[in-house]
């Protein structure tokens, strides 16, 4: 029903809207409401632009905060990392192709510290938005997340210098203390391993967990395990890097490894955000074809690793 306003009271009602702005659905006003950033110095010789159409594609809560809040498991070098003892820094190259990702789109790409086998949960309650921290997309997993396939690498073993256990094929770990990270896909490989110890008549491997790589590195140091069962990119950095690369070596090769899917790394994203995968794909697609997605792989000298193609929950299994 409509009432009669005397024009002191017209004047009241605008000066009230020129105060509060004009509210959306997600409780931001148009005044308040962030653009889309400028560009970002990524790396040294890389500055990525912003494209307002991928901005676009976001949602719009998205758009609001201009945030995407990412969770990972530090450290798992190359892939996520402290730039170095006692740093709270994050660098590497998710956190490298997030920042690219997140510029390209113009927002930012936030990243936590969260244990990898809550990630997912973490996800699903709300806590984070996306997921980049090496994980393996399986189609178990794309029930609780949508992927964004951006790598693709197998597994390894990070053995002592020298290799003293003589880990050549998969089944030399039979009846030996091996380590892996907790909730990863490397724990359910060599879950799978134990049928070829058993078809051979050897004894089980015996799978030590740790919830952090790292920790699994200092049991590998100890003697507490003959070997850590890892990605090869990770086992090849730390072994390139750990005490100058005097302390570690890397066993690789599906002879090695077992045999493994050639499922990809994804990009997991909340699947209650509607718009956000397709405009992560977009990006990501957009600096595989400007070159800087291999620009950032190549700082971390793993061009082996690329993938042609930005796709979405691409996993075989």
């Amino acid at each position: 029903m409509r009432s009669h306003l005397t024009p002191t009271a017209v004047l009241i009602a605008v000066a009230a809207l020129l105060v509060s702005g004009c509210t959306t659905e997600t409780g931001t006003t148009a005044a308040t409401a962030p653009p889309a950033a400028g560009p970002v110095a990524v790396l040294p010789g890389l500055t990525v632009e912003p494209d307002p159409k991928l901005h676009a594609m976001l949602p719009e809560a998205i758009r609001a905060t201009r945030t995407v809040r990412v969770a990972t498991d530090i450290p798992y070098p190359p892939f996520e990392m402290y730039e170095n003892e006692g740093s709270r820094q994050i660098t590497g190259i998710d956190f490298d192709l997030g920042q690219a990702i997140g510029a390209r789109l113009g927002v930012r790409f936030d990243f936590k510290a969260q244990k990898f086998d809550g990630i997912l949960p973490a996800v699903q309650a709300g806590k984070f938005d996306a997921v980049m921290s090496a994980m393996t997309d399986k189609k178990a997993r794309q029930e609780s997340v949508d992927f964004v396939d951006y790598l693709n690498a197998g597994p390894g073993w990070l053995v002592a210098k020298g290799n003293p256990a003589g880990i050549t094929v998969v089944t030399d770990a039979c009846g030996k203390p091996v380590g892996v990270q907790t909730g990863t896909n490397h724990q359910k490989l060599l879950q799978q391993r134990q049928q070829l110890c058993k078809a051979k008549g050897l004894q089980p491997i015996e799978i030590l967990t740790f919830s952090k790589d790292s920790e699994a590195q200092l049991a590998l140091r100890s003697g507490k395990v003959v070997a850590d069962y890892l990605d090869e990119v990770t086992a090849a950095y730390v072994a390139s890097t750990a005490d100058g690369g005097k302390a570690f070596s890397t066993v690789t090769g599906r002879a090695a490894v077992g045999e493994y899917s050639t499922s990809p790394m994804g990009i997991g994203l909340a699947k209650d955000h509607a718009g956000l995968k397709e405009a992560v794909r977009a990006a990501l697609q957009s600096l595989m074809d400007d070159g800087s997605y291999a620009k950032i792989l190549n700082k971390y000298e793993v061009p082996n690793i690329a993938i042609p193609k930005a796709t979405v929950n691409g996993a075989l299994d």
